[in-house]
């Protein structure tokens, strides 16, 4: 149900392949509130990359609405306050959405530095010094201002992540996407980005998160979301999900990975 407080509003969203024979999404319907952190779990192919995916139109749905700002992200064109029909603008649209990957997405022959800058430059139009000192406030945030003159190559993975997570802060996003973000880790670094993901957390952050991790989602989720066959089969508050779960599929699950 929508509320004075919902950013983005998901109904019946579907995503279909082959004509209809795969459907990758069957029919979600969600509202993602301001202040979210929203954890999607479920088995490999359930649909919740898709799903995310779909937030920001990197994947187009075939089927439902995604509103966010009032705006319907699937229609070419929406009616104005002033009653007007506009063409949508998807690419400023996409600018509050700050998403951020399994790999890690950085220009290999930028420094971190130039890595940072590029988006709030070209896209915000800002100039040098103020998109170089907010950068570096952003990496000392996550203690690596000392590396920002360093190539994506000379870090680790988890300190490429954590600059991926800061590139995206620095277009001042309202909400942020992470898809299975420390699944392309060493199991000694999750624990590095997890960290950062907290902090974003606690600030107020709205945050919708495709994760294995159930410590995570546990913790630091508001609400948790169960996928399964393209189908959101159960969501409720962390612990109505792994404490006490109504649908057979979320227990089988469960009983696998916990």
């Amino acid at each position: 149900m929508a509320t004075r407080d919902s950013l983005i509003q998901v109904t019946d969203l579907k995503k279909h392949y082959k004509g209809g024979a795969i459907k990758a999404l069957d029919g979600v319907t969600v509202d993602i509130n301001k202040g979210d952190v929203m954890a999607v779990i479920g088995p490999s192919g359930s649909g919740k990359s898709t799903f995310l995916r779909s937030l920001n139109l990197m994947e187009e749905p075939t089927g439902g609405a995604i509103i966010f700002n009032g705006v319907d992200l699937t229609k070419k064109k929406y009616q104005d306050e002033s009653g007007k029909m506009v063409k949508l603008d998807i690419d400023s649209l996409r600018q509050k959405m700050g998403m951020v990957f399994q790999h890690f997405n950085l220009f290999p022959h930028m420094t971190i530095l130039e890595n940072m800058v590029l988006a709030p430059m070209k896209v915000k139009g800002m100039n040098r010094e103020d998109a170089e000192k907010k950068a570096l406030d952003l990496l000392e945030r996550v203690g690596l201002k000392d590396r920002a003159d360093a190539y994506p190559i000379q870090l680790s993975g988890g300190q490429k992540q954590r600059v991926a997570i800061v590139r995206a802060l620095a277009m001042e996003p309202e909400v942020m996407l992470f898809d299975e973000p420390t699944s392309a880790l060493d199991p000694e670094m999750v624990g590095e980005v997890l960290d950062v993901m907290k902090e974003l957390a606690k600030e107020g952050m709205t945050m919708v998160v495709v994760t294995h991790e159930m410590g995570f989602a546990r913790e630091v989720g508001n609400r948790v979301l169960f996928m399964a066959d393209g189908k959101l089969m159960e969501q409720g508050t962390p612990e109505e999900i792994f404490e006490h779960p109504q649908n057979s599929r979320l227990k089988e699950f469960l009983a696998k990975v916990l």
